[in-house]
């Protein structure tokens, strides 16, 4: 049957590319198979693997796309939180379709990208892989969404891609933003519905990025829904224009370079200069009315926020980022002073702290400021890997070492760290077995990949971070007390939020970075410094990124802040105890099925068995009749 199944396909798709009469295909889509098969001469009945490149020419690739790449990575973030329930990755793609980053969903979702290797370095090239998101959106550059059986290669017809091409600040094709689903139970309305989601996110990319480019010039956003923006400096000399603002124009490279006059443009009056940040009734260069618009001015120009406080001296040095990090706050200062004492020393790092509290950030700093600065640094969230992955990711592997594994195998994230940084985020949900494994590492600096036939030395800085109590595990069994030992050679506190000195200092930071074009009003500001963020600095991003792009008039008051209720009491609550009562009541929802209650949560039934056993949760306690235990103990 699958065989009858590939065969109907390749047909279909030669007729189509034949141009064939009746053949039901939507018009861009048979147009990409004719292109498929009659300019890159490919054949849909071909199966095997996408072309995949090495860790270092992924690098290579991704290094003059750096601060774009700085510039998506919340975007993409937020847009896999978005969408994970939908099986979906989502990834940043350059313009020649090399995945760049990537994040993958949860499950059985995650195993099936990793075989069929869609993830960060696989090449989607509509000239090597024919008809799919990814490779289609960029040659064409508009957005696609490409369903299940409209892919050229049959043995992708279990996938669907939506894809939005990015473009940079110069109108310029950058890469693209893919989401690609593996689930077949969605119809063609559901992935529609994302890949809308996704051409906005992309928009907010180019849009964040236009700004960054241009932060010291005036930005005018345009009227209408195209996202125009045109930057341009004291003199009113157009100094950029994105894409959108360039068709609308007729703007050139040349045009921009000569400081063309933005009264050939659009027409200001005085009062736009004398109330930036404020929306303007724009005119067209005639002077015909044009709709309104949007005026930012340059950073330098804007008005300082409500009770911040006087700017410091930017320390310098090595510790730059590790001081700017801990501003003002005791416990931080404190903190940084310990780190600054023992420099390169080769000591293991824990950092202990609330989820959200930014943890991998200050680990960045801690690298950045040793002298493995220019090696790498590489980072893998153990509760986030599924327990069946992260031996592999994490240790490596020959090649054949199991059904699924690379061609050339693969040499983990340890020894990709070797010479510089290891981060290990939410260490206290790392699996035993694996505990064992990783404090083999560290006593004998060597790593056994699996199937390999001797080991691989490895230099590595540990640096590990959890918001759990590792002391408490390591006394009740549930970690391992010599691996704790080790990895606790300096323990550092990140305060929560709410709980730092320089609270004030921090809101005022992050405004600055989420929403560099507003101003927070005095309402705003007092509900900002009385809500208590469980989430830390990541919901305070959050937050101020959809205050900033719902603000009015440039000015984020009390309304456009997205604060649920929270009570003193949750507040007070700690993570433990929040994850045990989700799993209680998804387990109670659904009459004990462990499946069903994983698929709930968005975790694989892997890692909800191994946090039942870790958080102590009897499967017999939350049962509404005793004839529900034994559904409860699936195999």
């Amino acid at each position: 049957m699958a065989n009858l199944s590939a065969s109907n396909h390749v047909a279909r798709v030669l007729s189509a590319a034949n141009q064939v009469a009746g053949v039901d295909t939507e018009t861009r889509i048979a147009a990409s198979w004719r292109r498929c098969v009659v300019n890159h001469n490919l054949d849909p009945a071909r199966r095997g693997p996408p072309q995949t490149l090495t860790e270092a020419e992924v690098r290579h690739i991704a290094e003059p796309m750096e601060d774009l790449i700085q510039v998506a990575i919340p975007e993409l973030e937020d847009l896999a939180r978005v969408l994970h329930d939908a099986g979906y990755c989502v990834n940043l793609a350059d313009p020649n379709a090399t995945m760049l980053v990537s994040r993958l969903p949860g499950g059985d979702y995650a195993r099936m990208f990793l075989e069929w290797k869609i993830y960060t370095g696989s090449n989607f090239a509509e000239t090597f892989e024919g008809t799919n998101g990814l490779g289609t959106a960029l040659a064409e550059q508009r957005p696609i969404l490409v369903h299940g059986d409209e892919h050229f290669r049959e043995q992708w017809h279990m996938f669907t891609c939506a894809v939005s091409p990015l473009f940079d600040h110069a109108g310029r094709l950058a890469g693209a933003v893919n989401i690609t689903s593996c689930r077949s139970d969605l119809d063609r309305s559901a992935h529609e519905l994302a890949l809308a989601v996704t051409t906005e996110a992309t928009r907010r990319i180019e849009q964040s990025f236009f700004r960054r480019r241009y932060r010291a010039s005036w930005i005018a956003m345009l009227p209408g829904d195209g996202h125009g923006m045109l930057a341009y400096d004291d003199d009113r000399r157009v100094v950029g224009a994105c894409r959108t603002a360039r068709a609308a124009f007729g703007l050139t490279d040349a045009m921009i370079d000569d400081g063309i006059d933005l009264s050939h443009l659009i027409q200001l009056d005085d009062r736009a200069t004398r109330a930036p940040d404020e929306q303007v009734a724009l005119r067209r260069a005639d002077g015909t009315p044009w709709g309104r618009g949007h005026l930012a001015p340059p950073v330098r120009a804007r008005s300082p926020r409500p009770l911040s406080a006087p700017p410091r001296e930017k320390p310098a040095g090595q510790f730059s980022g590790l001081h700017r990090l801990a501003g003002r706050d005791p416990v931080l200062i404190k903190g940084v002073k310990r780190l600054m004492t023992v420099g390169n020393l080769d000591l293991p790092i824990l950092l202990h702290g609330e989820t959200g509290a930014g943890k991998d950030v200050f680990a960045r700093a801690i690298h950045a400021a040793s002298n493995r600065a220019g090696r790498n640094y590489v980072a893998l969230n153990c509760a986030a890997m599924p327990e069946s992955l992260i031996d592999a990711e994490l240790f490596g592997y020959e090649a054949g070492a199991f059904t699924g594994a690379r061609r050339e195998g693969s040499k983990g994230l340890i020894v990709q760290a070797s010479g510089g940084t290891l981060f290990l985020d939410e260490i206290g949900d790392m699996p035993l077995s694996l505990q064992t494994r990783l404090l083999r590492v560290l006593e004998n600096r060597e790593v056994w990949p699996l199937g390999a036939l001797k080991p691989v030395a490895v230099d590595i800085r540990l640096i590990s971070a959890t918001h759990r109590d590792l002391a408490r595990m390591a006394e009740d069994g549930s970690f391992r007390s010599d691996l704790y030992y080790r990895l606790r050679g300096m323990e550092i506190r990140l305060p929560a939020l709410r709980e730092r000195a320089d609270r004030s200092d921090v809101i005022a930071r992050i405004a600055d970075e989420e929403a560099p074009h507003c101003r927070i009003a005095a309402d705003a500001w007092a509900q900002l410094m009385a809500y208590p963020f469980p989430g830390n600095m990541r919901q305070l991003r959050h937050v101020l990124r959809l205050a900033g792009a719902t603000a009015e008039d440039g000015v984020i008051t009390e309304a456009d802040l997205d604060l649920p209720p929270f009570s003193a009491r949750v507040a007070e609550a700690d993570h433990t105890t929040r994850e045990r009562t989700a799993i209680i009541d998804a387990l109670r929802a659904n009459d004990g099925r462990v499946t069903s209650a994983a698929r709930a949560l968005g975790l694989s039934r892997a890692t909800l068995y191994r946090k039942i056993k870790a958080l102590g949760i009897a499967l017999d306690s939350w049962t509404r009749t005793a004839p529900a235990v034994p559904a409860a103990r699936e195999r």
